[in-house]
């Protein structure tokens, strides 16, 4: 039955996303990224940040024919002992270990907790990574959830879960790593390079290539918020069969730029997708709940679990997006909320002066959904504060003779402002 739901799923989303497209996500592209060094120099934003390589190659062993959507039903024999950080978990057992990347500038080993959920039954290896950015608080409290939920004796496969990732950014509040960089925009890694870059190839190298399959939790950044919300590249079949197994959930098509934990573990053969659910700094339940249900029918559509979850309508797939600016600073009140309905012209906020008192509106520019948008607060010139799922009846063509996405005037590079990923 359950295999029945996947292929019907998969069916009616890959019908249109097999036209010879893949549509544009406006905040996902260039990001000016070059190749990391070993020097100390502080890249004063995320516009400048480097990757830690530009070298990916498919992690021995990823590369299979198998489709991820039968990967349960295509494995033989009996489970396997799951070999990981030095440390041999057992079919039906779950334990807890620890990856260290580096120290503290005090010289202090900094230790991550990594939870691993290893089933009695023969399947692939699911990886949960949350607060790559420090700040994220959401992501937390959803892996932990999900991993404390299975029953190792009930599972094909194997789960791991690594609720805090950036743990130093975790314990400073921050978003950044303590020599302010931006730990998701260096992996795979590097370990000759800057910190980040050691740390990111750590990961990588420790945990992330041991999976088949990764979903990343974030949220938005900088006192912006998302609608739980699945993003990925709709054009790679294995993170569609992804998308599809987290039921009613809004889906954004998203090409990761390179940097990002999920460009590199696709480009290393690991299908990959992003769950953006609220925003940074506090834990928000409802957000929470939708992270966790999703996640956990994911695990249900892909096998792994034998139960079934029942949501609601569909929420609809959006092969484009916009973010709307402000084009005055002052004190941001928006007029809409997430998940609101806009159509072209519709006020989304005003923005007002508090010296002069002039106001000023921000309108919509597209027919759609709403997204991700900023909170209530004061804004410069420029600032990204509405985000909109563009409405289209199919993917659009845009992709160029050299198999990159093209670009629609007026579409900007948002991703270098770090409001997601």
């Amino acid at each position: 039955m359950t295999h029945c739901l996947i292929a019907i799923l998969l069916l009616s989303l890959a019908g249109s996303l097999l036209a010879d497209s893949a549509a544009i996500d406006p905040g996902d592209q260039h990001t000016g990224i070059r190749n990391d060094t070993t020097g100390d120099a502080v890249s004063p934003s995320d516009q400048t940040v480097a990757a830690g390589s530009a070298t990916y190659a498919p992690i021995q062993g990823q590369e299979t024919e198998i489709p991820l959507a039968n990967a349960v039903a295509a494995a033989a024999g009996l489970a396997e002992p799951l070999d990981l950080l030095g440390t041999k978990v057992l079919p039906g057992t779950s334990q807890r270990l620890s990856w260290s990347a580096t120290e503290l500038f005090e010289g202090v080993p900094v230790s991550t907790p990594v939870l691993v959920v290893n089933g009695s039954m023969p399947g692939p290896t699911l990886c949960l990574t949350a607060a790559v950015h420090g700040d994220e608080l959401n992501g937390i409290e959803i892996v932990r959830r999900v991993m404390y939920g299975l029953t190792p004796t009930k599972v094909s496969g194997a789960v791991i879960g690594v609720p805090i990732v950036n743990v130093q950014g975790f314990r400073r509040g921050s978003r950044y790593l303590p020599d302010r960089r931006d730990l998701n925009r260096y992996f795979p890694g590097n370990p000759h390079g800057s910190a980040a870059a050691r740390i990111a190839h750590s990961f990588f190298t420790n945990v992330i290539a041991k999976c088949d399959a990764l979903v990343d939790v974030h949220t938005g950044s900088f006192e912006r918020t998302n609608l739980p919300q699945i993003r990925a590249d709709l054009r790679n079949p294995d993170a569609v069969t992804l998308t599809a197994g987290f039921g009613s959930m809004v889906i954004l098509h998203s090409t990761p730029t390179a940097g990002t934990l999920r460009y590199a573990a696709t480009q290393a053969g690991i299908p990959s997708v992003t769950l953006e659910a609220g925003g940074p700094s506090q834990l928000e339940l409802n957000e929470v709940k939708v992270g966790v249900k999703g996640i956990q029918t994911l695990i249900n559509t892909l096998g792994m679990v034998k139960k079934i979850r029942l949501w609601g309508d569909p929420e609809p797939v959006y092969y484009r997006s916009s973010w709307v600016r402000a084009n005055n600073g002052g004190i941001l009140l928006a007029d809409v909320s997430l998940g609101s309905t806009v159509r072209k012209g519709d006020l989304l906020g005003t923005i007002t002066d508090p010296m002069s008192n002039a106001r000023s509106e921000l309108r919509s520019p597209y027919s759609g959904r709403i997204i991700g948008m900023a909170r209530n607060q004061v804004v410069m010139p420029g600032f990204a504060a509405f985000h909109v799922g563009i409405q289209t009846d199919e993917p659009p063509i845009d992709v160029a003779d050299d198999g990159t996405l093209s670009k629609e005037s007026g579409d900007s590079d948002d991703y270098i402002d770090g409001m997601s990923e």
